[in-house]
């Protein structure tokens, strides 16, 4: 679907990319740090100042990617919701060309 400016959109692919995001995002999650494999590295394990730094970096990489996985959700809803609204429009587009053309057929 082209507007007058020039841009173009296809549902579809709106649709296929918030299906990606959502995907690449699934696949974030299943990937997110094991939590127990920050506990070997605290004491009595290892030194202490390496078990602190270890969780510190730990939390941070989780909040990171809780933080990376909320945004791609974000956007896949958005582009979802922005697929949704050029289908109605087409539609729309679709049902007025239907009603001029029938119009037009009995009026011959």
């Amino acid at each position: 679907m082209t507007d007058g400016s020039g841009f173009a959109a296809d549902p579809h692919s709106i649709d296929g990319s918030a299906h990606l995001l959502t995907e690449i995002a699934g696949l974030l999650h299943e990937g997110r740090l094991d939590a127990d494999l920050g506990t070997l590295a605290r004491t009595p394990a290892a030194h202490a100042e390496l078990g602190a730094k270890t969780e510190q970096f730990a939390r941070h990489a989780a909040d990171q990617h809780q933080d990376l996985v909320t945004l791609l959700t974000a956007l896949s809803t958005a582009l979802r919701t922005t697929g949704g609204g050029y289908t109605q429009v087409d539609d729309a587009t679709r049902d007025g060309f239907k009603s001029f053309l029938d119009t037009a057929e009995l009026s011959r």
